[in-house]
C-alpha cells in the first residue's frame, strides 16, 4: 500500500496537470532568493562592511583595489550561503500549492470519489509555514545528533520520518475531515503513516531531487490516505 502511494506519486510529479505548479513553485523560489540576495547584499555593505573596514584604517591607496575584491568574494559567499537556504525556501512556497497537488490526483486516480476541499489562503500559509518549522527543527535535532557515532543517519530519517508522515498525512486528511478527526484517523494509523514518512524522508535526502520532496510528499498521503480510507470504513470519531 505505502509503496503502491509513493510509486503514484512519483509518476505524478511529471504529470502534464502538475507540471505548472512545479513551474510556480520553482519560479517563485528563484525570484524569492533572488530578493534574498539583494537584501542580505544590502545589509553587508551597510552594516558589516563600514565595521569590518574601520580594522584597516590605514591601508594605502594602491591597495584599495582590495576591498573590491573583498566585496566581489563577499557576494560569492551570500550566493553559496542562499544555496543552503534552497530547500527550505521551496519547502515554504511549495507549501502554498500543496491543495493544487491534491486535487490534479484527486481528478486524475479518483475521478468517481467526493472531491476533498482546499484549505482558505489563511490557514493555507500558516499550513506551510508549520511546514517549513517542521523541516527545520526535524532537521535541527538530526543535526546535533551528527557527532554521536552511528545514530546520525538513523535520526535524520527517524525524525524526519515521524515528523513529515504526520504532517502530510494530516493535510491529505484535513481536505475531508475535520482537523480533529483528521489527527484521531492518523494517530489510529500511526504505524503505517510513520512507513510513510520513512519513504518521504528518503526522498528527501536525495540532492536536487528534494527539492520536489514537497509534492512528492502531498501526492503520496492523498494515495495513502485514499488507500486506507478505502480498508477503514468503519471509522467514527
Amino acid at each position: 500500500m505505502i509503496l503502491d502511494a509513493a510509486r503514484l506519486a512519483f509518476f505524478n510529479l511529471f504529470a502534464r496537470e502538475t507540471r505548472s505548479v512545479f513551474w510556480k513553485v520553482l519560479g517563485l523560489t528563484i525570484l524569492v532568493l533572488i530578493g534574498l540576495w539583494f537584501v542580505l547584499r544590502s545589509l553587508f555593505m551597510t552594516l558589516l562592511f563600514p565595521w569590518i573596514a574601520g580594522f584597516f584604517p590605514e591601508i594605502p591607496d594602491w591597495a584599495g583595489w582590495l576591498s573590491f575584491v573583498f566585496v566581489i568574494l563577499a557576494s560569492i559567499g551570500l550566493a553559496l550561503g542562499l544555496a543552503l537556504m534552497l530547500s527550505p525556501v521551496t519547502a515554504l512556497i511549495a507549501g502554498l500549492f500543496l491543495d493544487d497537488v491534491a486535487d490534479v490526483v484527486e481528478k486524475r486516480d479518483y475521478p468517481e470519489d467526493t472531491p476533498g476541499t482546499a484549505m482558505p489562503i489563511g490557514p493555507a500559509i500558516a499550513s506551510s509555514l508549520k511546514f517549513l518549522g517542521v523541516v527545520i527543527a526535524g532537521n535541527i535535532v538530526a543535526l546535533l545528533l551528527l557527532f554521536i557515532p552511528g545514530v546520525n543517519l538513523i535520526a535524520f530519517f527517524l525524525v524526519n520520518g515521524y515528523l513529515l508522515g504526520r504532517e502530510f498525512f494530516e493535510f491529505a486528511a484535513m481536505r475531508f475531515r475535520s482537523p480533529e478527526e483528521a489527527r484521531l484517523f492518523r494517530a489510529k494509523h500511526a504505524s503505517t503513516v510513520f512507513l510513510g514518512g520513512l519513504v518521504i524522508a528518503a526522498f528527501l535526502a536525495i540532492p536536487f531531487l528534494n527539492l520536489l520532496t514537497p509534492l512528492f510528499a502531498a501526492g503520496m498521503m492523498v494515495h495513502l490516505y485514499k488507500l486506507i480510507s478505502q480498508r477503514d470504513l468503519g471509522f467514527h470519531r
